[in-house]
């Protein structure tokens, strides 16, 4: 189905869209729309899968026990970080 609406956009992103149909790109302003749209839709999806994925981690580490945990010292954290780091 197709829904028709009206839209305003600036002169900058008129002259980008018109030109993306002139070079062939896209039939009309109205499939560069589209496409943005889509690829919009697309980041909002990755974003979203990406959010449940660290909501999942972050819910399995804090399920972990306490006795699981690797100990660290305040002192040297970050040389032993940096350390690690340099390993790899």
């Amino acid at each position: 189905m197709t829904v028709k609406s009206t839209v305003s956009f600036t002169d900058k992103h008129h002259e980008f869209a018109a030109q993306k149909v002139k070079e062939g790109a896209y039939a009309s302003v109205s499939s560069v729309i589209a496409a943005g749209i889509e690829q919009l839709m697309q980041e909002e999806a990755e974003r979203e899968a990406a959010l449940k994925a660290m909501q999942k981690t972050i819910q399995m580490r804090m399920q972990t026990p306490e006795s699981d945990w690797a100990e660290f010292d305040e002192e040297t954290f970050l040389t032993d970080a940096e350390a690690h780091l340099n390993q790899k």
